[in-house]
């Protein structure tokens, strides 16, 4: 075997290393999400969670006035949509409806 040959085939392996190591930092990652989501969830119900979800998002409306303009405020709708289909999404995922 030639050296460059032989070089080509070390980047090669290295690589797959690269690879296997970047994938299992990202599975420790999504491991590690998954555990902090789960406690988080569990200190509580789907139906608490998103009724404070609502109390929070109600109250925020309510001070709009005092508040004054609130030129997010429209992010901060999406973003409150986006927590209550989180929310329903994983009581179906607890319920065993979505894999």
């Amino acid at each position: 075997m030639d050296t460059k040959t032989h070089l080509e085939g070390l980047t090669d392996a290295q690589s797959a290393d690269t690879q296997s190591a970047n994938a299992q930092t990202v599975d420790s990652r999504l491991i590690a999400y998954g555990m902090e989501v789960g406690a988080l969830l569990s200190s509580s119900t789907t139906a608490t969670w998103t009724e404070e979800l609502w109390t929070m998002f109600s109250g925020l409306m309510l001070a709009q006035n005092e508040m004054g303009h609130m030129p997010k405020l429209g992010n901060t709708y999406f973003s409150f949509k986006e927590l209550l289909e989180f929310f329903e999404k994983v009581e179906r995922i607890r319920r065993g409806e979505v894999s």
